[in-house]
């Protein structure tokens, strides 16, 4: 494959990674939110009702720093990239820990591994894939963009040797 085919098909993965986390990513900050107040267990009413419009909120101010970064982490030469789309998706997590934080929701337990990986994540909301956003297509796209990337830096290689 060339360098060129290669670099379209991480262009046209990408283009279709930055829709989907900009379609998901708030509901996503809603959904993690959503399920640590149901189960910590001990928000009334009012509490949940603010807490659940503060996710909204933050999950609409938080989807277009990262769709920001992914935009410009995609048009970045492949060679010059320094992370993922998964690594940047993953700085999202602040959005909800924030929420709870602010009613009060206290820390999970989290694995050993997890709390060494992602020491910012007091409530394991980490997303292990893009799919995590809620579309099982974002982590087949993020796989297919991992591939193209592989593929172009390759031929660029051995086109230079």
């Amino acid at each position: 494959m060339t360098e060129e085919r290669a670099s379209e098909q991480m262009h046209e993965a990408g283009a279709q990674i930055v829709e989907g986390v900009e379609r998901c990513l708030p509901g996503w900050v809603e959904t993690c939110v959503a399920r640590r107040l149901e189960e910590w267990g001990r928000a009334d009413d009012a509490t949940r009702a603010r807490t659940m419009t503060e996710a909204r909120d933050a999950g609409a101010a938080i989807t277009p720093d990262i769709v920001g970064d992914l935009r410009a982490l995609l048009a970045t030469d492949p060679a010059e990239q320094r992370a993922t789309p998964l690594e940047i998706v993953r700085r999202a997590v602040s959005a909800p820990t924030r929420v709870l934080q602010g009613a009060g929701v206290p820390e999970v337990l989290r694995d050993p591994f997890d709390e060494r990986s992602f020491p910012d994540d007091r409530y394991d909301l980490t997303p292990r894939t893009l799919g995590d956003l809620g579309d099982d297509q974002l982590a087949p796209l993020h796989f297919v963009w991992g591939i193209a990337k592989a593929r172009a830096l390759r031929s660029r290689a051995e086109r230079s040797a």
